[in-house]
């Protein structure tokens, strides 16, 4: 009864804070805009204007498309490799206590050290960007469910081998259940750092993608075109990530 009576006050709450937020941020920005002036960043109206005009652009489109396109394919690959991966190695507990700090220390590491190797295996184009993407978001996805599997109650597993059951049978009746919320917080943050890597590889080894447009703009002193691009890609993360939390809400109190 308490919940129904709340909830709405709850999210005219949270409503009207995420506003609060958002003025702020536009305050903000206003404020570096008066002191930097427009040779160093554009107006928060005037960078609003030309991402509807970049929207209207049929050249924009292409370079939107081809991020989609590589940040698709590398989540898909950080997705199932680092599920795979992270409940491998949480059903090896040795292999798990090894690989955990081993995986920890890889992911502090900036992948932009990696460029010219990745250069070297991947070469320009939508394999280095999706390279880059999955370097950025495996380790994440790997070690929040590597993590889940560890906390798993050992009477499950314990249960799943008086049953007789195979590796397989235990993976998909018994752990994937149990560690799903953990599954889709790991996902949830490996959906930003792939985008983020998917970012990084158009800056450096693409000549095509809203990367590409961003670091373009950067080398021609594009004030415009960079922050308008920069906006619709913090526009899209905060969008994405905002349905990604909700779903982990849900999925962490039972729906």
């Amino acid at each position: 009864m308490s919940v129904t009576t709340f909830s709405p006050r709850r999210r005219s709450t949270h409503m009207l804070d995420s506003l609060a937020i958002i003025a702020v941020i536009v305050v903000l920005w206003q404020v570096l805009f008066f002191y930097a002036g427009d040779v160093a960043i554009t107006s928060p109206i005037a960078t609003l204007r030309f991402a509807i005009a970049l929207f209207a652009s049929a050249t924009f489109w292409p370079h939107a498309a081809a991020t989609m396109l590589a940040f698709a394919y590398a989540l898909v690959i950080s997705a199932v490799l680092g599920v795979a991966l992270g409940l491998w190695l949480g059903l090896r507990r040795f292999a798990g206590d090894v690989a955990e700090p081993i995986l920890a220390s890889l992911y502090t590491i900036p992948k932009v050290t990696l460029y010219p190797v990745m250069l070297l295996l991947f070469g320009l184009g939508l394999s280095a960007k999706v390279a880059f993407g999955v370097i950025h978001g495996l380790i994440p996805i790997v070690l929040f469910t590597l993590s889940a599997v560890k906390n798993v109650p050992q009477v499950y597993l314990r249960s799943a081998r008086a049953l007789r059951l195979t590796p397989l049978q235990t993976a998909t009746s018994v752990l994937i259940p149990a560690v799903t919320p953990e599954i889709v917080s790991g996902l949830r943050i490996g959906f930003s750092t792939t985008l983020l890597g998917v970012l990084i590889g158009e800056m450096f080894a693409s000549q095509r993608g809203l990367g590409f447009l961003i670091i373009n703009g950067i080398e021609q002193h594009n004030v415009r075109m960079t922050t308008a691009v920069t906006l619709i890609v913090i526009l899209f993360s905060i969008v994405a990530n905002t349905l990604l939390l909700t779903l982990d809400r849900r999925i962490h109190h039972g729906g």
